[in-house]
């Protein structure tokens, strides 16, 4: 079978980092990424089935490994060659539709659960993703043992699986993935939101504020996932380009304004001071989708005393004045990927089955811009890259058989 394929070979990984600040499609071209011929992978034992590809996604962080710029801290937690692509749906050799939770988790590996019903995310060691019966990988798509979507077929374990709806598209279950990730950081809002109704000073009625600077699809799914999961709050979003904010606006956000109105947003929202370029109280909690030293700084700038940011964009490396966060005393947490979640009614819920609910009920077919084959992976890679400049959200490989090069399917 015909497959994109990473391998690591510096010369690539330093060319494709040089000429990704020049152009995407000559990072694409002359990087680390390749079409190879290759044989499917191997059922590793009892419980995995196989994966035929109709739709991946290319994320943030399959464009960083693609452009060179992926972090170091990975390279122990990966196995090479690997074939990227995590988010996905396909259809396993019976027929059923399905999209997969990537982690490969204890089940995954042949290790015990944490705990009866946990996520493939579950869990506070990670020793289990480097061990077991697969190599070391993260999730499909970083592991050179199952393959990764961005071929015609891969696998995955039964703890991974998800059955779909036979009324969602795959136009929506290809944002699953990405809608999972989203509602993840919204929910880790609520801890700081929560407590709002019981801290001294607070005022009856007052609406919990919370920022999120960044709208492509990470933001928008955080957007998504604070409006159906986190009660009561507003929105206030920093979008860049007109269709995000179109868009941000649908999927929930109350006020949304461009990056660089956001802490003026937010001050007025908020009825703070400005001290010096921090604003004296702030949104309550704020979520980070861009992942830079700059949105970072930003994000610490309007966020209250005592309030929380959630980093949910990749950052690597990044360089940030960290005094206001101590004087503060903000809470700055990392939101990864998914698993099971604590609900504000204090109920407990797989982050997988609210991303299902979530794409079908809101439509997230719309977020789904255009499609490539894999043959045309430089062009797809170049159009993700430039996606908000472009006008366009999520770009996917599209490896079911009748569909053509490059149709676009979403406005």
């Amino acid at each position: 079978m015909k497959a994109l394929q990473i391998d690591k070979k510096l010369t690539k990984l330093g060319m494709a980092r040089m000429l990704s600040a020049i152009s995407p499609t000559a990072a694409a071209k002359w990087g680390p990424l390749e079409l190879v011929t290759m044989d499917p992978p191997e059922l590793p034992a009892d419980g995995w089935h196989r994966v035929h590809t109709h739709l991946a996604g290319i994320c943030g962080s399959d464009l960083a490994t693609v452009e060179g710029r992926a972090s170091a801290y990975f390279d122990d937690w990966v196995s090479f060659p690997f074939v990227p692509g995590h988010e996905v749906v396909g259809h396993l050799d019976d027929g059923r539709r399905v999209v997969i939770e990537p982690v490969l988790g204890h089940a995954a590996r042949g290790f015990e659960p944490p705990f009866d019903g946990a996520a493939p995310g579950d869990g506070d060691d990670y020793a289990h993703l480097v061990t077991g019966r697969l190599e070391p990988g993260i999730q499909i798509g970083f592991c050179n043992s199952t393959c990764g979507a961005w071929a015609p077929q891969f696998v995955a374990h039964e703890s991974q699986i998800h059955e779909i709806p036979d009324a969602m598209t795959d136009e929506q279950a290809v944002l699953v993935e990405p809608a999972a990730g989203g509602i993840h950081a919204a929910l880790l809002t609520w801890p700081i939101i929560s407590t709002l109704a019981g801290e001294p000073g607070q005022a009856e009625g007052r609406r919990p504020v919370v920022a999120v600077l960044g709208a492509g699809t990470m933001g928008l799914c955080a957007i998504a996932g604070l409006r159906r999961y986190v009660p009561g709050v507003q929105i206030v979003v920093g979008a860049r380009y007109p269709h995000q904010q179109s868009l941000a606006t649908a999927l929930g956000a109350d006020i949304v304004v461009k990056p660089d109105e956001l802490a003026r947003a937010v001050r007025r929202v908020t009825g703070s001071h400005m001290v010096g370029d921090h604003l004296s109280g702030g949104a309550d909690a704020t979520i980070d989708a861009v992942g830079s030293s700059e949105s970072i700084a930003d994000c610490l700038r309007f966020t209250r005393p005592r309030g929380r940011v959630v980093l949910m964009g990749m950052p690597a490396e990044v360089t940030v004045d960290l005094t206001g966060l101590w004087h503060r005393e903000t809470q700055l947490v990392g939101a990864y990927t998914y698993g099971t979640e604590t609900m504000p009614d204090g109920g407990r819920r797989r982050t997988f089955d609210l991303a299902i609910e979530t794409a079908q009920a809101m439509g997230f077919e719309r977020l789904l811009s255009a499609t490539y084959r894999i043959d045309d992976h430089e062009d797809a890679v170049a159009h993700a890259a430039a996606a908000g400049r472009r006008g366009a959200v999520k770009i996917a490989f599209d490896l079911r058989p009748a569909r053509a090069a490059g149709k676009k399917v979403s406005e």
